[in-house]
């Protein structure tokens, strides 16, 4: 059989911080992540046998059906995850607490009969996640926060900003990303700017313009660290991976 090529979504989560708590503590905290992350999934209806899994050591990847919308991988996905987290780090000891880094990129990924998946997309995924300014952001505040997101620009033209529940063009922050030969816009989420219905956005509601929401200005990693007191690096396994596919029962 030959490969074939599908549009997909692919979402990427890491664990911060997780070298050097020695092996124990990584299968636990390895542990609840899986299980905050399946929880959400099924709190945002979708079902996690319908996505290929794949462990990254600390972290995984997931790779969405053909058809599912973007969109749906962002709200109410995040908030859930987060929350979830947030629980599990006000009962967790310092050795066993969480911050998650995610990515989100879509585009057409190459399927072998193998299960083998390849691609431009993936590439493009771990430059996102290789970034300074992520680096740098991931560095600021104390404790960090629970679960920080970075899109690609097209994932983020494709969702944000088209009335989809729970998506406001104000809750995303821009950042010019440079890694190698890889140039591009990329889109944080951060705490402080939730993705989900804003309380107070500055902005009169119904006003009829049919306009879409301004983006914002990129902002410099000084400004992205005083705005939100933290950030993200993302991680994910480069070039070929095997990503194992759960059988319905």
């Amino acid at each position: 059989m030959n490969p074939k090529y599908e549009y997909r979504a692919l979402l990427a989560c890491d664990i911060a911080g997780s070298a050097g708590r020695g092996e124990q503590r990584l299968q636990e905290i390895r542990g609840v992540l899986r299980s905050a992350l399946l929880d959400a999934m099924g709190i945002a209806d979708l079902d996690a046998r319908d996505f290929a899994y794949a462990d990254t050591g600390d972290g995984c990847q997931l790779v969405a059906p053909a058809g599912l919308p973007k969109a749906r991988l962002l709200f109410p996905l995040l908030p859930e995850l987060s929350y979830r987290i947030r629980e599990h780090n006000r009962h967790a000891g310092a050795d066993t607490r969480l911050r998650v880094r995610a990515a989100l990129h879509a585009g057409d990924i190459r399927l072998d009969p193998d299960g083998t998946v390849s691609g431009a997309p993936f590439e493009a995924l771990a430059r996102l996640l290789d970034s300074a300014p992520l680096r740098h952001a991931t560095l600021a505040g104390t404790s960090g926060t629970q679960v920080t997101a970075i899109l690609s620009h097209h994932y983020y033209e494709e969702t944000v900003g088209h009335g989809y529940e729970g998506l406001e063009a104000d809750a995303f922050t821009a950042a010019d990303v440079r890694v190698k030969e890889y140039a591009a816009r990329a889109w944080l989420w951060y705490p402080g700017s939730p993705v989900g219905p804003r309380v107070d956005s500055g902005r009169e509601a119904g006003s009829g313009s049919g306009e879409p929401p301004a983006q914002p200005e990129p902002r410099a990693v000084e400004q992205l660290v005083r705005a939100t007191g933290n950030g993200t690096v993302f991680a994910v396994h480069r070039g070929d991976q095997y990503i194992r596919h759960n059988d319905r029962g």
